[in-house]
């Protein structure tokens, strides 16, 4: 049991009804969850609002009440906290819960569109390979030092967050790298969270079916380095001209990175195949596993984070050397056939081209360049052409698969894409509503030496349908693919 006040610290309090120095067990902000004795925190959501459901949790057994407007009918006995900002309240309450474990170890947010999951993942295997005990709260997983867990969002709510930092603590992990997504920026869900550094990747097309305006969403990723701590470092690509921006009213330590542009940290491309990276950063040669232009942004990233944290440079140069690619970033693997086999998450315009670019500039472009691409449902409409702009221009064999569809009708997303491609190219395209088959006509299709690249879901293992998820591994399907028909 916990003490409503003691919980209620940093929450900015416009009423109070009945008394704080009440006794309750958890917070929750589902009213189906709600048991005797906790405290319900009614989120303004974009679906739903959690006001309409306080009655409920008051019948469920709710001892508290947070909210942003006091219901008309007050019950007795019950404590009522009016607040300025509902989800604002709950990352402070989740923090003073349990009690603030993001002070107890030196934790790192990355933000930006692209490369938050290739950053976040390889400093965790980085530190990790340093003799570290790590943590990790990314989109594909969530780490307590060797223990994995499913994640389900990018930034996960605040109650998860702090759940987990508290369990990091509890395995006396150092460090922790965290993903941070503007959706969690705008919902508060770091609000609470004491970041040892930030870093800054890039910024392109992404979410503006949730921010108004790109501007808006520029800002909303700005909020978390104008949060920043004087004690934190602010990490930020310059390469990118959002990079200044995000500098503009930080109060942490600036750090910038770079490879066309003079900044703190450096890096060349010496040699750039499928085998790999030869990379000089800072003067230092390092070869990596890793492939193309964005990872060489994002193991500079690294390198600059190792250096900021106090890991010494020669050790963290020797680590880089060794890193594996993150699921589903530009995975890949070659057939018996010779046939490349490619897949990544890439499904933002700036991430697609980045991809493509990338193997055209590896390839001898005497093969075949067969790329599978869609764009999910209920999502970002505006993007769909200019993913079917880059997929067509970018690629000798283009087919427009489904993604995600979620609610939507699978056959007007792919009208959405198809709107992208420009006279002459429409020779290159086909469309292919059911994915699996989409693929396995990519395989065919391919020749000895050619290259598949299946883009949009990468890590993900599922394909989400009318509210429905049912399996599905890009990875694991090219493979079995291409495996039956060399037989």
């Amino acid at each position: 049991m916990k003490v409503l006040k003691d919980i209620l610290y940093k929450v900015t309090i416009n009423a109070v009804v009945g008394s704080t120095s009440v006794e309750v067990n958890n917070i929750e902000f589902d009213s189906r969850n709600v048991k005797t004795n906790d405290v319900f925190v009614a989120i303004v959501g974009a679906v739903a609002n959690g006001h309409d459901y306080i009655s409920k949790a008051v019948s469920n057994g709710a001892r508290a009440i947070v909210c942003q407007k006091l219901p008309d009918d007050l019950v007795d006995n019950i404590t009522y906290i009016e607040v300025e900002n509902s989800s604002q309240a709950l990352a402070f309450m989740a923090a003073n819960y349990y009690e603030n474990p993001s002070e107890n170890l030196k934790l790192v947010g990355t933000t930006g569109t692209n490369g938050k999951t290739t950053v976040s993942s390889l400093l965790y295997q980085l530190f990790k390979k340093a003799g570290y005990k790590v943590g990790l709260l990314s989109t594909v997983k969530v780490m307590v030092n060797d223990t994995e867990y499913k994640a389900t969002h990018t930034t996960p709510d605040s109650l998860t967050i702090n759940k987990y930092l508290q369990l990091m603590n509890n395995e006396g992990v150092e460090f922790c790298f965290m993903e941070v997504s503007s959706h969690g920026i705008h919902q508060s869900r770091t609000e609470g969270l004491f970041f040892t550094g930030g870093i800054f990747t890039n910024l392109s097309h992404d979410h503006l079916d949730y921010h108004n305006s790109f501007a808006e969403y520029r800002d909303v990723k700005k909020a978390f380095f104008d949060d920043l701590p004087k004690t934190a470092f602010c990490l930020v690509n310059t390469d990118d001209k959002n990079g200044v921006i995000m500098m503009q009213n930080t109060n942490a330590k600036k750090y910038t990175y770079a490879l066309k542009t003079y900044a703190d940290y450096k890096a060349q491309i010496l040699e750039n195949q499928f085998g790999g990276l030869l990379l000089k950063l800072n003067e230092n040669e390092v070869w990596t596993k890793l492939i193309g232009n964005f990872n060489a942004y994002n193991l500079l990233a690294i390198y600059a984070t190792s250096e900021l944290l106090g890991l010494d440079k020669e050790e963290s140069l020797r680590y880089i050397s060794e890193l594996e690619s993150v699921s589903g970033r530009f995975e890949y693997f070659v057939s018996e056939e010779k046939i490349t086999a490619i897949v990544d998450y890439a499904h933002t315009p700036d991430a697609l081209k980045n991809v493509l670019e990338t193997i055209n500039t590896i390839r001898t472009k005497n093969e075949e360049l067969i790329t599978v691409v869609g764009c999910g449902g209920d999502r970002d409409a505006a993007k769909r052409p200019k993913m079917g702009h880059i997929a067509s221009a970018l690629s000798t064999k283009v087919i427009f698969t489904s993604d995600n569809p979620r609610t939507e009708n699978p056959q007007s997303i792919i009208d959405d894409i198809e709107a992208g491609v420009e006279a002459q190219n429409f020779k290159k395209v086909i469309s292919i509503l059911d994915r699996k088959q989409a693929i396995k006509t990519a395989c065919q299709m391919a020749q000895p030496n050619d290259i598949i690249l299946i883009a949009g879901k990468g890590h993900e293992t599922y394909q989400e349908v009318n509210g429905e998820r049912t399996d599905f591994d890009d990875y694991k399907i090219v493979g079995e693919l291409l495996n039956q028909l060399q037989k």
